[in-house]
């Protein structure tokens, strides 16, 4: 049989593409064979560094028998959830009607129409512990799609209605500043009531970082809440401790399978190491930003960016093992081969990759880290960033050896390369990376506006989704990365205070108040929009430092306004000629910022009312910053 996976983008693809099962990827055809042959259509959601996909891959996928068997039965999907996020998510949503425990391998039955009539995550290939087989399930699937179809489609459709509903709820404005801080203040006493006082972190096993419920405590702190920050520096001390952090390349595992974070689940994710990175640069931690650092430097980077994660699984001495690799010392992994990497570029996370390095640099005076983020950013401009002969902006959802996947960017792709960007122009004072942020937010408001939505892709999302009429909203959870939604208001707001414009600030808060009500019940799972809510909620303070052509780096003023922070804050240290380039880009707050005499000279400003510059530090605490 001829692989149609072997030439894929995706790694996690291309694994699967000598199997003996008749795999399709995620396109019309495939549905359009299922009604050609009129059998439902299963979709098989993973990832390449996803442990428990490989263990069906082995167990199930590679028997020649069951492939001949499933061939007969249904059309085989298979869906790298990476590179389909939006796939994933409208899947993962049905797949709630019928498990609790969702994760991968997410196996999805649906009617040639696309709609959800049945999921389950892993399954084994012979029934145990109460939990049926494979063969069981599919045999179940297919005999309810032949002899109780009526019933069937009837299901399919109501859980489409009922997503499609969910995913319409009206919301109202945000909430005035007062009423905000007072729900920020319980939401975070909510998650200092779930901390694991014997171990860090929040809850049992399993146990995730939730690094962007720690950089919302970690945002509150610096807005005088003491013990929110605090929370957040004790839970990250926990982790860099704990066995979730290789002692000797650096990263993250992704989880810990028991509550004192031992037995990690070994896959290392770009995501979760670039939002730790941020965390630990924000709390000054040096050591463990280092180690982030030098994990991304010296193991993640790839042609084109950064790989999207590494496997846990390699071969020690031949045999496949899950963790050995990271048990050997720095000497003992010479003679190993590494875990395999999946070389996959994201848009999305690389652009977190680059916003940590960035803000890494400023904050610990790291130069290497905004030089790595530069050359990763102009790699990504380049190809992942691209203009219609219309002019419209389109963007690649992720690429591999330089060749684009096909698959529909997103909004997480808009909103994480545009704030990435941002702050590297601001650790760098190269405007052309602010000019190229506005260019992807710009583009996300106005075809919002065309839709009635605060933001949106330009040309769409996931066309399969689209043309089946499924329910196609963003993954809103945020336990491990902000959502689309966070991400493309984060950078909006980010704009508001380099141009003064109000679009852009209302755009952030229309998107802040539409996910708020579901934060304010959950917040571990939605640390990104509270952090952004805590932003919108303190006053717009900006600082603009403008130092002599060639003026050291130590220089006092530079330096406070390179470690400056806060979620209200905007700190930008730059050169004259710098700064003009920026007022000249149409940046308003840079807009006639010079030196003071040829001195150094910092310009505070609340609101975008600005005071008088002042030469020196002692100047600007006596202006109260």
């Amino acid at each position: 049989m001829a692989s149609r996976l072997e030439n894929a983008v995706s790694p996690y693809l291309r694994s699967h593409a000598g199997n003996p099962v008749d795999w399709w990827p995620w396109s019309a055809e495939a549905f359009a064979e299922a009604r050609r042959r009129d059998v439902p259509v299963m979709v098989s959601i993973g990832y390449a560094t996803c442990h428990w996909c490989h263990v069906m891959a082995r167990e199930t996928f590679a028997d020649p028998a069951v492939g001949e068997w499933l061939a007969e039965r249904v059309v085989s999907v298979k869906v790298d959830r990476e590179e389909h996020p939006e796939v994933d998510a409208a899947y993962m949503a049905a797949a709630g009607a019928f498990t609790e425990q969702l994760g991968w391998p997410l196996t999805v039955f649906a009617t040639p129409e696309g709609q959800a009539f049945f999921a389950a995550t892993y399954l084994p290939p012979r029934a145990q512990q109460g939990m049926p087989s494979f063969r069981e399930v599919v045999e179940a699937v297919v005999a309810a799609w032949h002899e109780r179809r009526d019933e069937v489609l009837q299901s399919a459709s109501g859980l489409q209605d009922a997503l499609r509903a969910a995913a319409a709820r009206p919301t109202g404005p945000l909430p005035a500043a007062g009423e905000l801080t007072a729900a920020l203040a319980r939401a975070t006493a909510e998650l200092a009531g779930h901390e694991d006082s014997a171990h860090g972190g929040f809850g049992g096993a399993p146990k995730f970082p939730v690094a962007p419920a720690l950089l919302m405590l970690h945002g509150r702190g610096l807005a005088g809440d003491a013990a929110a920050g605090a929370l957040a520096a004790r839970t990250l001390a926990a982790l860099a401790a704990s066995d979730l952090r290789d002692p000797v390349e650096g990263g993250f595992f992704r989880y810990a399978t028991r509550r004192d974070w031992s037995e990690p689940h070994y896959e290392r994710m770009l995501n979760d190491n670039a939002l730790l990175l941020e965390l630990a640069a924000r709390l000054g931690d040096r050591e463990t930003a280092g180690g982030v650092i030098g994990f991304l430097r010296d193991v993640m980077r790839v042609e084109g960016g950064f790989a999207s994660g590494q496997d846990s699984e390699s071969l020690i001495d031949g045999e496949r093992n899950e963790g050995g690799y990271y048990a050997l010392d720095a000497e003992g992994r010479t003679a190993q081969p590494a875990p395999p990497l999946d070389e996959k570029v994201l848009t999305a996370w690389n652009g977190l990759a680059i916003g940590a390095l960035a803000i890494a640099s400023r904050l610990l005076d790291e130069p290497a880290g905004a030089a790595l983020a530069a050359e990763v950013a102009d790699e990504l401009i380049a190809a992942h960033v691209r203009l219609d002969d219309d002019g419209a902006m389109r963007l690649v959802r992720a690429s591999r050896a330089g060749r684009a996947s096909d698959a529909a960017a997103t909004l997480e792709d808009a909103g994480d390369l545009a704030v990435g960007l941002l702050e590297l122009a601001i650790t760098t004072g190269e405007e052309r990376y602010a000019v190229a942020a506005r260019a992807i937010v710009d583009a996300c408001r106005h075809a919002g506006e065309r839709t009635g939505v605060p933001a949106a892709l330009p040309g769409g999302g996931d066309p399969v989704l689209a043309a089946q009429g499924l329910a196609t909203v963003d993954d809103v959870n945020e336990g491990s990365a902000p959502s689309g939604a966070s991400a493309i208001a984060r950078a909006a707001l980010l704009l508001h205070r380099l141009t003064a414009e109000e679009a852009y600030r209302a755009m952030a808060e229309a998107l802040v108040a539409a996910q708020l009500p579901a934060a304010l019940e959950r917040p571990i799972a939605f640390g990104a929009t509270l952090q952004l809510a805590s932003a919108l909620a303190a006053p717009s303070q900006q600082l603009v430092v403008v130092a002599p052509e060639g003026e050291a780096d130590d220089d006092a003023l530079v330096v406070h306004a390179r470690h400056a922070q806060g979620d209200g804050m905007l700190a930008l240290a730059l050169s004259e000629t710098r700064a003009a380039a920026w007022a000249a880009a149409g940046f308003e707050l840079l807009e006639g910022r010079t030196t003071a005499g040829g001195r150094t000279a910092a310009y505070p400003c609340t609101d975008f009312v600005c005071r008088l510059p002042v030469t020196s530090v002692d100047g600007l605490r006596a202006a109260g910053e």
